[in-house]
Protein backbone atom coordinates (compact mmCIF):
# COMPACT_ATOMS: atom_id res chain seq x y z
CA UNK A 1 0.00 0.00 0.00
CA UNK A 2 1.04 3.57 -0.67
CA UNK A 3 0.48 6.84 2.05
CA UNK A 4 -3.05 6.97 2.78
CA UNK A 5 -4.83 9.18 5.34
CA UNK A 6 -7.55 7.24 7.76
CA UNK A 7 -9.84 7.66 9.94
CA UNK A 8 -9.58 7.23 13.62
CA UNK A 9 -13.16 6.82 15.66
CA UNK A 10 -14.03 5.20 18.67
CA UNK A 11 -15.93 2.08 18.44
CA UNK A 12 -19.61 2.87 17.44
CA UNK A 13 -22.73 0.17 17.96
CA UNK A 14 -23.32 -1.40 14.47
CA UNK A 15 -26.74 -0.48 14.04
CA UNK A 16 -25.68 3.77 14.56
CA UNK A 17 -25.23 5.61 11.31
CA UNK A 18 -24.55 9.34 11.35
CA UNK A 19 -24.10 11.91 8.36
CA UNK A 20 -21.02 13.16 9.85
CA UNK A 21 -17.62 11.95 9.48
CA UNK A 22 -14.54 12.65 11.65
CA UNK A 23 -12.12 14.30 10.15
CA UNK A 24 -8.84 13.70 12.04
CA UNK A 25 -6.19 12.11 10.43
CA UNK A 26 -4.33 9.12 11.41
CA UNK A 27 -0.42 8.52 10.76
CA UNK A 28 -0.57 4.59 11.34
CA UNK A 29 -0.76 2.76 8.07
CA UNK A 30 -0.19 -0.68 7.02
CA UNK A 31 0.09 -2.38 3.91
CA UNK A 32 -0.56 -5.38 2.52
CA UNK A 33 2.41 -7.30 4.33
CA UNK A 34 1.22 -6.17 7.69
CA UNK A 35 4.24 -3.09 7.82
CA UNK A 36 3.83 0.01 9.42
CA UNK A 37 3.61 2.50 6.54
CA UNK A 38 4.33 6.61 7.67
CA UNK A 39 1.48 8.40 6.70
CA UNK A 40 0.85 12.00 5.80
CA UNK A 41 -2.02 14.00 6.70
CA UNK A 42 -4.29 14.21 3.93
CA UNK A 43 -2.50 12.64 1.31
CA UNK A 44 -3.22 10.89 -1.48
CA UNK A 45 -2.67 7.39 -2.87
CA UNK A 46 -0.65 8.63 -5.53
CA UNK A 47 -3.23 7.38 -8.22
CA UNK A 48 -4.64 10.35 -9.30
CA UNK A 49 -5.50 11.25 -12.98
CA UNK A 50 -4.21 14.79 -14.04
CA UNK A 51 -7.30 17.19 -14.72
CA UNK A 52 -5.98 17.51 -18.35
CA UNK A 53 -6.44 13.65 -18.79
CA UNK A 54 -10.03 13.81 -17.32
CA UNK A 55 -13.04 12.99 -19.25
CA UNK A 56 -15.91 15.50 -20.28
CA UNK A 57 -19.59 14.86 -21.44
CA UNK A 58 -18.26 14.02 -25.00
CA UNK A 59 -16.14 11.62 -24.40
CA UNK A 60 -18.08 9.95 -21.78
CA UNK A 61 -20.58 9.66 -24.19
CA UNK A 62 -18.53 8.16 -26.46
CA UNK A 63 -17.35 5.70 -24.23
CA UNK A 64 -20.62 4.39 -24.09
CA UNK A 65 -21.40 4.43 -27.20
CA UNK A 66 -18.39 2.54 -28.36
CA UNK A 67 -19.34 -0.18 -26.21
CA UNK A 68 -22.68 -0.41 -26.60
CA UNK A 69 -22.57 -0.19 -30.60
CA UNK A 70 -20.72 -3.52 -31.92
CA UNK A 71 -21.62 -5.82 -34.07
CA UNK A 72 -25.22 -6.40 -33.13
CA UNK A 73 -26.98 -4.22 -34.71
CA UNK A 74 -24.87 -4.87 -37.84
CA UNK A 75 -25.99 -8.68 -37.84
CA UNK A 76 -28.67 -9.77 -35.04
CA UNK A 77 -31.98 -8.46 -36.82
CA UNK A 78 -31.87 -11.74 -38.79
CA UNK A 79 -32.35 -13.81 -36.07
CA UNK A 80 -34.48 -11.44 -34.21
CA UNK A 81 -36.86 -11.71 -37.11
CA UNK A 82 -36.62 -15.52 -37.85
CA UNK A 83 -37.63 -16.09 -33.95
CA UNK A 84 -41.15 -13.61 -34.49
CA UNK A 85 -41.77 -14.16 -37.95
CA UNK A 86 -43.00 -10.77 -37.51
CA UNK A 87 -41.92 -6.99 -38.87
CA UNK A 88 -44.05 -5.32 -36.00
CA UNK A 89 -43.03 -7.51 -33.50
CA UNK A 90 -39.15 -7.53 -34.79
CA UNK A 91 -38.96 -3.56 -34.30
CA UNK A 92 -41.39 -2.86 -30.86
CA UNK A 93 -38.61 -5.81 -29.38
CA UNK A 94 -35.69 -3.23 -29.54
CA UNK A 95 -38.01 -0.26 -28.44
CA UNK A 96 -38.63 -2.15 -25.92
CA UNK A 97 -35.08 -3.66 -25.05
CA UNK A 98 -34.07 0.10 -25.13
CA UNK A 99 -37.04 1.26 -22.91
CA UNK A 100 -35.83 -1.50 -20.40
CA UNK A 101 -31.80 -0.63 -21.03
CA UNK A 102 -33.14 3.11 -19.92
CA UNK A 103 -34.65 1.53 -16.62
CA UNK A 104 -31.46 -0.01 -15.74
CA UNK A 105 -29.48 2.76 -16.60
CA UNK A 106 -31.72 5.19 -14.11
CA UNK A 107 -30.75 2.33 -11.17
CA UNK A 108 -27.20 2.98 -11.85
CA UNK A 109 -27.56 6.75 -12.25
CA UNK A 110 -29.06 6.25 -8.36
CA UNK A 111 -25.73 4.95 -7.22
CA UNK A 112 -23.08 6.38 -9.65
CA UNK A 113 -24.13 9.88 -8.57
CA UNK A 114 -24.90 8.59 -4.55
CA UNK A 115 -21.33 7.02 -5.05
CA UNK A 116 -19.30 8.89 -7.48
CA UNK A 117 -16.17 6.54 -8.01
CA UNK A 118 -14.70 4.16 -10.24
CA UNK A 119 -15.91 0.46 -10.14
CA UNK A 120 -19.21 0.39 -10.80
CA UNK A 121 -20.90 -2.21 -9.60
CA UNK A 122 -18.50 -3.04 -7.04
CA UNK A 123 -19.11 -0.40 -4.91
CA UNK A 124 -22.54 -0.39 -5.39
CA UNK A 125 -22.77 -4.29 -3.96
CA UNK A 126 -20.40 -2.80 -1.83
CA UNK A 127 -22.80 -0.38 -0.23
CA UNK A 128 -25.69 -2.91 0.14
CA UNK A 129 -24.09 -6.57 1.29
CA UNK A 130 -21.67 -5.81 3.94
CA UNK A 131 -21.81 -9.64 5.70
CA UNK A 132 -20.58 -11.19 5.68
CA UNK A 133 -17.56 -8.76 5.32
CA UNK A 134 -15.82 -9.15 1.74
CA UNK A 135 -17.87 -11.54 0.57
CA UNK A 136 -20.04 -9.82 -2.33
CA UNK A 137 -16.44 -7.47 -3.18
CA UNK A 138 -14.85 -10.94 -3.50
CA UNK A 139 -17.36 -12.55 -5.86
CA UNK A 140 -17.60 -9.60 -7.85
CA UNK A 141 -13.85 -9.62 -8.17
CA UNK A 142 -13.62 -12.93 -9.85
CA UNK A 143 -16.28 -12.81 -12.24
CA UNK A 144 -15.00 -9.43 -13.29
CA UNK A 145 -11.26 -10.62 -13.90
CA UNK A 146 -11.46 -13.86 -15.49
CA UNK A 147 -14.63 -12.65 -17.54
CA UNK A 148 -13.43 -9.24 -18.39
CA UNK A 149 -12.13 -10.23 -21.64
CA UNK A 150 -12.05 -8.57 -25.37
CA UNK A 151 -11.39 -11.62 -26.71
CA UNK A 152 -14.95 -11.65 -29.01
CA UNK A 153 -14.32 -8.23 -30.76
CA UNK A 154 -10.26 -9.06 -31.04
CA UNK A 155 -11.10 -12.03 -33.06
CA UNK A 156 -13.61 -10.52 -34.80
CA UNK A 157 -11.79 -7.46 -35.65
CA UNK A 158 -8.98 -9.90 -37.33
CA UNK A 159 -11.53 -12.06 -39.12
CA UNK A 160 -12.91 -8.84 -40.74
CA UNK A 161 -9.38 -7.10 -41.45
CA UNK A 162 -8.97 -10.03 -43.65
CA UNK A 163 -12.40 -9.77 -45.40
CA UNK A 164 -11.95 -6.23 -46.26
CA UNK A 165 -8.81 -7.04 -48.00
CA UNK A 166 -9.93 -10.07 -49.57
CA UNK A 167 -8.89 -13.05 -47.55
CA UNK A 168 -11.89 -14.16 -45.35
CA UNK A 169 -11.10 -16.37 -43.13
CA UNK A 170 -12.36 -18.77 -40.01
CA UNK A 171 -11.35 -18.72 -36.80
CA UNK A 172 -7.80 -19.69 -36.88
CA UNK A 173 -4.13 -18.84 -36.50
CA UNK A 174 -3.83 -16.04 -38.52
CA UNK A 175 -6.73 -14.09 -37.03
CA UNK A 176 -5.98 -14.70 -33.69
CA UNK A 177 -2.63 -13.58 -34.58
CA UNK A 178 -3.82 -9.98 -35.61
CA UNK A 179 -6.48 -10.52 -32.70
CA UNK A 180 -3.60 -10.76 -30.11
CA UNK A 181 -1.98 -7.55 -32.23
CA UNK A 182 -4.98 -5.69 -32.07
CA UNK A 183 -5.50 -6.01 -28.11
CA UNK A 184 -1.33 -5.10 -27.54
CA UNK A 185 -2.02 -1.55 -30.10
CA UNK A 186 -4.95 -0.66 -27.89
CA UNK A 187 -3.14 -1.72 -24.16
CA UNK A 188 -0.17 0.14 -25.27
CA UNK A 189 -1.65 2.88 -26.08
CA UNK A 190 -3.99 3.51 -23.63
CA UNK A 191 -1.18 3.38 -21.21
CA UNK A 192 1.54 5.32 -22.62
CA UNK A 193 -0.53 8.04 -24.95
CA UNK A 194 -4.06 8.10 -23.00
CA UNK A 195 -4.90 11.22 -24.06
CA UNK A 196 -4.14 9.72 -27.79
CA UNK A 197 -6.25 6.64 -26.97
CA UNK A 198 -9.41 8.96 -25.57
CA UNK A 199 -8.92 10.75 -28.98
CA UNK A 200 -9.12 7.58 -30.92
CA UNK A 201 -12.27 6.12 -28.84
CA UNK A 202 -14.20 9.67 -29.84
CA UNK A 203 -13.42 9.25 -33.15
CA UNK A 204 -14.80 5.60 -33.78
CA UNK A 205 -17.66 6.75 -31.58
CA UNK A 206 -18.52 9.44 -34.14
CA UNK A 207 -17.31 7.12 -37.37
CA UNK A 208 -19.72 4.60 -35.59
CA UNK A 209 -22.88 6.84 -35.74
CA UNK A 210 -22.02 7.98 -39.25
CA UNK A 211 -22.36 4.55 -40.34
CA UNK A 212 -25.77 3.85 -38.87
CA UNK A 213 -26.68 7.60 -39.98
CA UNK A 214 -26.21 6.38 -43.69
CA UNK A 215 -27.79 2.79 -42.86
CA UNK A 216 -30.84 4.89 -41.90
CA UNK A 217 -31.20 8.04 -44.29
CA UNK A 218 -30.26 5.05 -46.74
CA UNK A 219 -33.03 3.55 -45.35
CA UNK A 220 -35.61 6.44 -46.01
CA UNK A 221 -34.47 6.29 -49.97
CA UNK A 222 -35.79 2.72 -49.71
CA UNK A 223 -38.80 3.78 -48.36
CA UNK A 224 -38.78 6.20 -50.93
CA UNK A 225 -38.60 3.41 -54.30
CA UNK A 226 -34.51 4.29 -54.08
CA UNK A 227 -33.38 0.53 -54.47
CA UNK A 228 -31.91 -1.52 -56.21
CA UNK A 229 -34.36 -4.46 -55.82
CA UNK A 230 -38.20 -4.21 -55.90
CA UNK A 231 -40.06 -3.43 -53.16
CA UNK A 232 -40.27 -6.36 -50.73
CA UNK A 233 -43.33 -4.69 -49.10
CA UNK A 234 -42.51 -5.92 -45.56
CA UNK A 235 -44.56 -3.21 -44.27
CA UNK A 236 -47.67 -4.30 -45.82
CA UNK A 237 -48.74 -6.59 -42.81
CA UNK A 238 -47.02 -4.72 -40.05
CA UNK A 239 -48.25 -6.35 -37.79
CA UNK A 240 -48.93 -9.92 -39.09
CA UNK A 241 -46.85 -13.01 -37.22
CA UNK A 242 -46.16 -15.18 -40.28
CA UNK A 243 -44.11 -18.23 -40.79
CA UNK A 244 -42.53 -18.65 -44.16
CA UNK A 245 -39.15 -19.65 -45.63
CA UNK A 246 -36.50 -19.86 -42.87
CA UNK A 247 -38.52 -17.75 -40.01
CA UNK A 248 -41.54 -17.89 -37.92
CA UNK A 249 -42.98 -20.63 -35.87
CA UNK A 250 -40.72 -20.68 -33.12
CA UNK A 251 -43.21 -20.62 -29.91
CA UNK A 252 -42.64 -18.73 -26.34
CA UNK A 253 -39.00 -20.18 -26.44
CA UNK A 254 -38.17 -18.24 -29.43
CA UNK A 255 -39.54 -15.04 -28.67
CA UNK A 256 -38.08 -14.81 -24.70
CA UNK A 257 -34.19 -15.60 -26.55
CA UNK A 258 -35.31 -12.98 -29.61
CA UNK A 259 -35.67 -10.40 -26.38
CA UNK A 260 -32.91 -12.04 -25.00
CA UNK A 261 -30.56 -10.87 -27.95
CA UNK A 262 -31.98 -7.67 -28.28
CA UNK A 263 -31.22 -6.64 -24.50
CA UNK A 264 -27.68 -7.78 -25.10
CA UNK A 265 -27.15 -5.64 -28.59
CA UNK A 266 -27.44 -2.86 -25.84
CA UNK A 267 -25.27 -4.28 -23.18
CA UNK A 268 -22.26 -1.42 -22.60
CA UNK A 269 -24.52 1.32 -21.53
CA UNK A 270 -23.23 0.85 -17.69
CA UNK A 271 -19.34 1.91 -19.31
CA UNK A 272 -19.03 5.02 -17.54
CA UNK A 273 -19.95 4.00 -14.14
CA UNK A 274 -16.66 2.31 -14.58
CA UNK A 275 -14.38 5.19 -14.57
CA UNK A 276 -16.02 7.28 -12.38
CA UNK A 277 -12.65 8.88 -11.08
CA UNK A 278 -11.44 10.32 -14.00
CA UNK A 279 -15.00 11.94 -15.63
CA UNK A 280 -14.59 15.67 -15.18
CA UNK A 281 -17.38 17.20 -12.54
CA UNK A 282 -18.34 13.32 -12.52
CA UNK A 283 -22.14 13.79 -11.02
CA UNK A 284 -22.83 16.39 -13.50
CA UNK A 285 -21.28 14.11 -16.79
CA UNK A 286 -22.79 11.25 -15.71
CA UNK A 287 -26.07 12.75 -15.31
CA UNK A 288 -26.07 14.28 -19.16
CA UNK A 289 -23.60 11.47 -20.94
CA UNK A 290 -25.48 8.41 -20.09
CA UNK A 291 -28.99 8.98 -21.37
CA UNK A 292 -27.77 10.98 -24.14
CA UNK A 293 -25.89 7.92 -25.14
CA UNK A 294 -28.60 5.62 -24.82
CA UNK A 295 -31.64 7.51 -26.20
CA UNK A 296 -29.04 8.28 -29.17
CA UNK A 297 -28.53 4.19 -29.51
CA UNK A 298 -32.08 3.34 -29.04
CA UNK A 299 -33.03 5.79 -31.96
CA UNK A 300 -30.36 4.44 -33.93
CA UNK A 301 -31.30 0.75 -33.24
CA UNK A 302 -35.02 1.13 -34.12
CA UNK A 303 -34.42 3.28 -37.28
CA UNK A 304 -31.64 0.91 -38.73
CA UNK A 305 -34.32 -1.93 -38.53
CA UNK A 306 -36.80 0.16 -40.20
CA UNK A 307 -34.12 0.76 -43.03
CA UNK A 308 -33.26 -3.04 -42.94
CA UNK A 309 -36.86 -4.15 -43.27
CA UNK A 310 -37.04 -1.48 -46.29
CA UNK A 311 -34.61 -2.85 -48.67
CA UNK A 312 -34.26 -6.64 -47.76
CA UNK A 313 -37.04 -9.33 -48.62
CA UNK A 314 -38.14 -11.17 -45.38
CA UNK A 315 -36.79 -14.77 -46.05
CA UNK A 316 -33.70 -13.36 -47.70
CA UNK A 317 -33.26 -11.24 -44.27
CA UNK A 318 -34.56 -14.59 -42.47
CA UNK A 319 -31.77 -17.12 -43.97
CA UNK A 320 -29.16 -14.51 -43.92
CA UNK A 321 -25.41 -16.02 -43.73
CA UNK A 322 -23.59 -12.51 -43.83
CA UNK A 323 -24.28 -9.73 -41.36
CA UNK A 324 -27.98 -8.33 -42.32
CA UNK A 325 -25.86 -4.59 -42.54
CA UNK A 326 -24.10 -6.21 -45.90
CA UNK A 327 -27.50 -7.71 -47.49
CA UNK A 328 -28.84 -4.27 -46.90
CA UNK A 329 -25.47 -2.34 -48.83
CA UNK A 330 -26.06 -4.94 -51.14
CA UNK A 331 -29.63 -4.15 -52.37
CA UNK A 332 -29.10 -0.37 -51.80
CA UNK A 333 -25.23 0.35 -53.40
CA UNK A 334 -24.44 -3.07 -55.20
CA UNK A 335 -22.22 -5.74 -54.53
CA UNK A 336 -18.68 -4.55 -55.27
CA UNK A 337 -19.22 -1.20 -52.49
CA UNK A 338 -20.75 -3.88 -49.79
CA UNK A 339 -18.08 -5.95 -50.28
CA UNK A 340 -15.32 -3.33 -50.01
CA UNK A 341 -16.97 -1.07 -47.55
CA UNK A 342 -18.43 -3.03 -45.11
CA UNK A 343 -15.95 -5.62 -43.10
CA UNK A 344 -13.67 -2.13 -42.87
CA UNK A 345 -16.78 -0.66 -41.02
CA UNK A 346 -16.86 -3.47 -38.63
CA UNK A 347 -13.56 -3.89 -38.35
CA UNK A 348 -13.52 -0.48 -36.98
CA UNK A 349 -16.36 -0.85 -35.04
CA UNK A 350 -14.53 -3.81 -33.36
CA UNK A 351 -11.63 -1.92 -33.04
CA UNK A 352 -13.87 0.71 -30.68
CA UNK A 353 -15.05 -2.02 -28.62
CA UNK A 354 -12.27 -3.42 -27.93
CA UNK A 355 -10.19 0.66 -26.65
CA UNK A 356 -13.77 1.30 -24.85
CA UNK A 357 -13.76 -2.13 -22.76
CA UNK A 358 -10.22 -2.14 -22.34
CA UNK A 359 -10.57 1.38 -20.76
CA UNK A 360 -13.04 0.76 -18.30
CA UNK A 361 -12.38 -2.64 -17.92
CA UNK A 362 -8.66 -2.06 -15.93
CA UNK A 363 -10.09 1.05 -14.07
CA UNK A 364 -12.08 -1.71 -12.46
CA UNK A 365 -9.12 -3.98 -11.96
CA UNK A 366 -7.34 -0.56 -10.73
CA UNK A 367 -10.05 -0.19 -8.09
CA UNK A 368 -10.19 -3.82 -6.73
CA UNK A 369 -6.07 -3.96 -6.60
CA UNK A 370 -5.78 -0.34 -4.94
CA UNK A 371 -8.30 -2.24 -1.87
CA UNK A 372 -5.81 -4.94 -1.69
CA UNK A 373 -8.56 -7.47 -3.01
CA UNK A 374 -6.23 -9.15 -5.58
CA UNK A 375 -2.93 -11.19 -5.12
CA UNK A 376 -0.09 -8.93 -5.63
CA UNK A 377 -2.35 -5.98 -5.49
CA UNK A 378 0.41 -3.38 -4.90
CA UNK A 379 1.79 -3.85 -8.56
CA UNK A 380 -1.95 -4.39 -10.39
CA UNK A 381 -2.75 -0.73 -9.00
CA UNK A 382 0.44 1.21 -9.76
CA UNK A 383 0.30 3.75 -11.87
CA UNK A 384 4.01 3.61 -13.06
CA UNK A 385 5.98 4.62 -15.35
CA UNK A 386 3.06 6.91 -17.17
CA UNK A 387 0.83 8.09 -14.68
CA UNK A 388 -1.30 5.09 -16.15
CA UNK A 389 -3.26 1.71 -15.14
CA UNK A 390 -0.58 0.31 -17.17
CA UNK A 391 -0.56 -2.82 -14.83
CA UNK A 392 -4.31 -3.17 -14.66
CA UNK A 393 -4.40 -2.77 -18.12
CA UNK A 394 -1.66 -5.70 -18.62
CA UNK A 395 -4.17 -8.08 -16.73
CA UNK A 396 -6.59 -7.34 -18.88
CA UNK A 397 -4.18 -8.05 -21.77
CA UNK A 398 -3.26 -11.62 -20.05
CA UNK A 399 -6.93 -12.61 -19.26
CA UNK A 400 -7.60 -11.66 -23.40
CA UNK A 401 -4.95 -12.98 -25.00
CA UNK A 402 -5.16 -16.46 -22.66
CA UNK A 403 -8.62 -16.92 -23.98
CA UNK A 404 -7.34 -15.82 -27.37
CA UNK A 405 -4.78 -18.50 -27.80
CA UNK A 406 -5.85 -21.00 -25.27
CA UNK A 407 -9.20 -22.64 -26.55
CA UNK A 408 -9.49 -24.84 -29.94
CA UNK A 409 -11.98 -22.84 -32.49
CA UNK A 410 -15.03 -24.27 -32.85
CA UNK A 411 -17.81 -24.53 -29.64
CA UNK A 412 -15.09 -24.57 -26.67
CA UNK A 413 -14.02 -20.90 -28.12
CA UNK A 414 -17.62 -19.80 -28.67
CA UNK A 415 -18.77 -20.99 -25.26
CA UNK A 416 -16.02 -19.08 -23.40
CA UNK A 417 -16.56 -16.05 -25.17
CA UNK A 418 -20.07 -15.77 -24.82
CA UNK A 419 -19.94 -16.79 -21.34
CA UNK A 420 -19.01 -12.88 -20.30
CA UNK A 421 -22.61 -12.29 -20.42
CA UNK A 422 -24.38 -14.51 -18.21
CA UNK A 423 -22.97 -13.68 -14.95
CA UNK A 424 -23.80 -9.96 -15.18
CA UNK A 425 -27.61 -10.95 -15.16
CA UNK A 426 -26.91 -12.16 -11.59
CA UNK A 427 -24.89 -9.02 -10.92
CA UNK A 428 -27.26 -6.65 -11.62
CA UNK A 429 -30.38 -8.83 -10.07
CA UNK A 430 -28.50 -7.58 -7.01
CA UNK A 431 -27.64 -4.53 -7.99
CA UNK A 432 -31.77 -3.72 -8.61
CA UNK A 433 -32.88 -5.94 -5.41
CA UNK A 434 -30.06 -3.73 -3.31
CA UNK A 435 -31.44 -0.12 -4.72
CA UNK A 436 -35.31 -1.29 -3.09
CA UNK A 437 -33.29 -2.34 0.09
CA UNK A 438 -31.76 1.20 0.58
CA UNK A 439 -34.39 3.10 -0.23
CA UNK A 440 -37.22 1.31 1.68
CA UNK A 441 -35.05 0.44 4.76
CA UNK A 442 -35.32 3.50 6.43
CA UNK A 443 -31.81 3.21 9.11
CA UNK A 444 -29.42 2.99 6.20
CA UNK A 445 -29.57 6.57 5.70
CA UNK A 446 -29.98 6.31 2.00
CA UNK A 447 -29.71 9.49 -0.27
CA UNK A 448 -28.77 10.54 -3.30
CA UNK A 449 -29.03 13.43 -5.99
CA UNK A 450 -31.36 10.80 -8.59
CA UNK A 451 -34.48 9.05 -7.66
CA UNK A 452 -35.58 5.96 -9.22
CA UNK A 453 -39.16 5.31 -9.13
CA UNK A 454 -39.64 1.75 -7.44
CA UNK A 455 -42.39 0.50 -10.63
CA UNK A 456 -38.74 1.34 -12.84
CA UNK A 457 -36.96 -0.80 -10.43
CA UNK A 458 -38.79 -3.50 -10.39
CA UNK A 459 -38.60 -3.86 -14.00
CA UNK A 460 -34.94 -3.54 -13.89
CA UNK A 461 -35.10 -6.39 -11.21
CA UNK A 462 -37.73 -8.63 -13.55
CA UNK A 463 -35.53 -8.35 -17.08
CA UNK A 464 -32.81 -9.63 -15.12
CA UNK A 465 -34.56 -12.42 -13.46
CA UNK A 466 -35.63 -12.97 -16.81
CA UNK A 467 -32.11 -13.17 -18.31
CA UNK A 468 -31.02 -15.19 -15.38
CA UNK A 469 -33.47 -17.82 -15.63
CA UNK A 470 -33.88 -17.99 -19.94
CA UNK A 471 -30.80 -20.21 -20.66
CA UNK A 472 -32.44 -22.82 -18.33
CA UNK A 473 -35.28 -23.36 -20.87
CA UNK A 474 -35.46 -26.15 -22.71
CA UNK A 475 -35.01 -25.41 -26.74
CA UNK A 476 -37.67 -26.48 -29.23
CA UNK A 477 -34.39 -27.78 -31.35
CA UNK A 478 -31.47 -30.23 -30.40
CA UNK A 479 -29.95 -29.31 -26.88
CA UNK A 480 -26.81 -29.78 -28.35
CA UNK A 481 -27.13 -27.59 -31.13
CA UNK A 482 -23.78 -24.95 -30.18
CA UNK A 483 -22.26 -28.11 -29.79
CA UNK A 484 -22.66 -28.11 -25.98
CA UNK A 485 -25.66 -28.72 -23.81
CA UNK A 486 -28.01 -26.13 -23.36
CA UNK A 487 -28.21 -25.68 -19.77
CA UNK A 488 -24.22 -25.90 -19.33
CA UNK A 489 -23.44 -22.10 -20.38
CA UNK A 490 -26.18 -20.69 -17.35
CA UNK A 491 -24.34 -23.71 -15.11
CA UNK A 492 -20.78 -22.77 -16.18
CA UNK A 493 -21.58 -18.89 -15.23
CA UNK A 494 -22.73 -19.57 -11.77
CA UNK A 495 -19.94 -21.62 -10.99
CA UNK A 496 -17.99 -18.35 -11.69
CA UNK A 497 -20.03 -16.60 -9.18
CA UNK A 498 -19.23 -19.29 -6.98
CA UNK A 499 -15.72 -19.70 -7.41
CA UNK A 500 -15.82 -16.17 -5.83
CA UNK A 501 -17.34 -17.02 -3.13
CA UNK A 502 -14.64 -20.16 -2.60
CA UNK A 503 -11.96 -17.20 -3.15
CA UNK A 504 -13.40 -15.35 -0.46
CA UNK A 505 -13.23 -18.29 1.96
CA UNK A 506 -9.32 -18.89 0.59
CA UNK A 507 -8.35 -15.35 1.26
CA UNK A 508 -10.32 -14.11 4.30
CA UNK A 509 -10.37 -17.46 6.20
CA UNK A 510 -8.09 -20.52 5.30
CA UNK A 511 -4.61 -17.98 4.73
CA UNK A 512 -4.94 -15.68 7.68
CA UNK A 513 -5.28 -19.41 9.53
CA UNK A 514 -2.52 -20.58 8.18
CA UNK A 515 0.20 -17.16 7.81
CA UNK A 516 -1.26 -15.66 11.74
CA UNK A 517 -2.20 -12.66 10.60
CA UNK A 518 -6.06 -10.89 9.91
CA UNK A 519 -7.14 -8.97 6.70
CA UNK A 520 -8.34 -5.34 8.84
CA UNK A 521 -10.32 -2.84 6.94
CA UNK A 522 -9.08 0.99 6.53
CA UNK A 523 -10.93 3.91 5.75
CA UNK A 524 -8.62 6.29 3.53
CA UNK A 525 -9.17 9.27 1.45
CA UNK A 526 -8.20 8.11 -2.26
CA UNK A 527 -7.52 10.74 -5.08
CA UNK A 528 -10.49 12.53 -5.53
CA UNK A 529 -11.24 13.47 -2.03
CA UNK A 530 -13.60 10.30 -1.32
CA UNK A 531 -13.39 8.15 1.34
CA UNK A 532 -12.79 4.35 0.03
CA UNK A 533 -12.23 0.70 2.26
CA UNK A 534 -8.54 -0.71 1.53
CA UNK A 535 -7.36 -3.76 2.88
CA UNK A 536 -4.13 -5.20 5.03
CA UNK A 537 -2.32 -8.06 6.29
CA UNK A 538 -2.33 -7.67 9.80
CA UNK A 539 -0.19 -9.90 12.21
CA UNK A 540 -2.98 -11.43 14.89
CA UNK A 541 0.02 -10.87 17.40
CA UNK A 542 2.95 -8.76 18.22
CA UNK A 543 3.30 -4.42 18.82
CA UNK A 544 0.83 -3.83 15.50
CA UNK A 545 -1.60 -6.05 16.28
CA UNK A 546 -5.30 -4.88 15.16
CA UNK A 547 -7.80 -4.06 17.46
CA UNK A 548 -11.06 -4.34 15.66
CA UNK A 549 -13.93 -1.84 14.82
CA UNK A 550 -17.07 -2.18 13.15
CA UNK A 551 -17.36 -0.81 9.29
CA UNK A 552 -20.07 1.31 9.39
CA UNK A 553 -22.00 3.31 6.58
CA UNK A 554 -23.77 6.79 6.36
CA UNK A 555 -26.05 7.45 3.51
CA UNK A 556 -23.39 8.32 1.27
CA UNK A 557 -22.05 5.45 1.46
CA UNK A 558 -19.14 7.01 3.83
CA UNK A 559 -17.31 4.11 6.21
CA UNK A 560 -17.32 5.43 9.65
CA UNK A 561 -14.50 3.80 11.64
CA UNK A 562 -10.86 2.96 11.25
CA UNK A 563 -10.21 0.08 10.96
CA UNK A 564 -12.74 -3.36 10.66
CA UNK A 565 -11.39 -6.76 10.93
CA UNK A 566 -12.80 -10.13 10.76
Amino acid sequence: MADATSYKKPPVDNDTYSDHVDSEAASEVYDENGSLLSGKTGSSLGYGVPDSRKIGVTGAVFLILNKMIGTGIFSTPSSIFASTGSVGISILLWAVAGLLTLSGLSVYLEFGLAIPRSGGEKNYLERVFRKPPFLITSVFAVQMILLGFSAGNSLAFGRYVLLACGHPMPDGLVPRIIAVACMTFVVLLHAIKPTWGLRLTNALGVFKVLVLLLIVFAGFAALAGYRLIPDPHNFDNFWAIEKGDGYGGGGAYAYATALLQVVYSYKGWENANYVMGELKNPQRTLKIAAPLAVIGVTILYVLANVAYFAAIPKAELAKSEVIVAGLFFRNMFGESVAARSLPAFVALSNIGNVLAVSFAHSRVNQELAKEGILPWSNFWASTKPFRTPAAALFLHWIVTVIVLVAPPPGPAYNFIVNLYTYPGAWINTMVAGGLIYLQFKKSENWSSPWRTWLPVTIVYLLLNIFLAITPFIPPNSDWNADGYPYYAFPLVGIAILLLGVVYWGVWTKLLPKLGGYTIVAEMVIDETGEEVMRYHKVPTTGPREATAQPLLWDGNASLHSGYGSL
